[in-house]
């Protein structure tokens, strides 16, 4: 009984939404690791925002953040569209 409990707060807390691009399983990971850094970025702004975290503190978190999302994407070989794949 707890268990579907726990589901709908994760639900709420860490919503999800559909991925409409075209499929292909590299596209759907690095659309879920966007979704979080989404959300985790709109913590870190809440919190810098109330007074919990400096403002460099906040930078260094999301600068973090975002390192590890480029990171995923590379290696995902995912490519911008407008700028031709590198050859290895």
């Amino acid at each position: 009984m707890a268990e579907p409990n726990q589901n709908d707060k994760n639900d709420f807390i860490y919503p999800r939404s559909r991925y409409y691009g075209q499929f292909q399983p590299e596209h759907l990971v690095f659309n879920a690791n966007l979704q979080e850094f989404s959300q985790r970025v709109g913590y870190i702004s809440n919190l810098e925002t109330s007074g919990k975290l400096t403002p460099q503190q906040a930078y260094k978190r999301i600068k973090t953040l975002w390192k590890q999302l480029k990171r995923s994407k590379k290696q995902l070989s995912i490519h911008n569209e407008l700028e031709p794949p590198t050859t290895p």
